[in-house]
C-alpha cells in the first residue's frame, strides 16, 4: 500500500477531533468533487453527492481499517453515492442529457491539465477551450461502469488494486474496462475533433 499522510489526522477524528477532519475535507474536497462531477455530470448534483458522501465519512470514520490509504476509502464512497444520484437523475428529464453543456465548468472548479505555455493567443485560447469541453462531452457519454474507471485511473492516478477495490472488481477487469473506456473515448474524440483537427 502506498504511504498515507492522512493518517495523523485520521486519528484525531477516531477520537472525535471535528478540526482534523475539517483538515481532511479542504485537502480532498477539490479532487472528490472533480470525480463526483465526471460521474453525475451536473455540477449542482456534484456538490450535493460531496457533502454526503463527506457526512457518511465523518460518520463512520472510526469504521476506516487503514487497509487502503483514506482517499481511497474516501473515494469509494463518493463513487457510491454518485452512482446513486446519477441513478436518480435517470428518472428525471434532466438526465436525458448527460453533457457538460448545461454546466458552468468555466469558473475554474475543475481544473484541466494543460501545458504551460508562454502567452498564448486569443485564438489558442478559444481552441483549447473548445478541445477541452469536446473531451468533457465525450467522457460523459461513456457508459456509466467504463466511465468510472477512465475518471479513477487516468484523470485521478488511481491504482488498479485501489481501482479494483473501490469498485469491487477484479483488477483484470478494471483493466479491460479501461481500455474499452479509452477506445470509446478515443471514437468519440475522432468524431468530436474532426472539426478542428482534419482527424479521421
Amino acid at each position: 500500500m502506498l504511504p498515507d499522510d492522512d493518517l495523523e489526522q485520521v486519528a484525531l477524528c477516531k477520537r472525535g477531533d471535528a478540526d482534523a477532519f475539517e483538515v481532511l475535507v479542504r485537502k480532498h474536497q477539490k479532487q472528490m468533487l472533480n470525480i463526483a462531477y465526471r460521474i453525475v455530470g451536473s455540477y449542482e448534483e456534484a456538490c450535493e453527492a460531496v457533502q454526503d458522501a463527506f457526512l457518511a465519512a465523518y460518520r463512520n470514520i472510526r469504521t476506516f481499517e487503514e487497509k487502503s490509504r483514506f482517499s481511497t476509502w474516501l473515494c469509494t464512497i463518493v463513487m457510491n453515492v454518485s452512482r446513486n444520484r446519477l441513478r436518480k437523475l435517470r428518472g428525471t428529464e434532466a438526465a436525458a442529457a448527460t453533457s457538460c453543456d448545461s454546466c458552468d465548468c468555466a469558473d475554474g472548479t475543475f481544473p484541466v491539465r494543460e501545458p504551460v505555455s508562454l502567452e498564448p493567443s486569443a485564438l489558442e485560447r478559444l481552441e483549447r477551450k473548445e478541445i477541452q469541453e469536446r473531451v468533457r462531452r465525450c467522457i460523459s457519454v461513456i457508459a456509466p461502469e467504463f466511465r468510472e474507471v477512465l475518471v479513477l485511473r487516468d484523470i485521478h492516478g488511481f491504482s488498479y488494486g485501489e481501482i479494483g477495490g473501490m469498485l469491487s472488481l477484479a483488477e483484470g477487469t478494471v483493466k479491460s474496462r479501461l481500455f474499452r473506456a479509452r477506445d470509446s473515448l478515443r471514437e468519440c474524440l475522432k468524431r468530436l475533433l474532426g472539426d478542428l483537427r482534419g482527424v479521421r
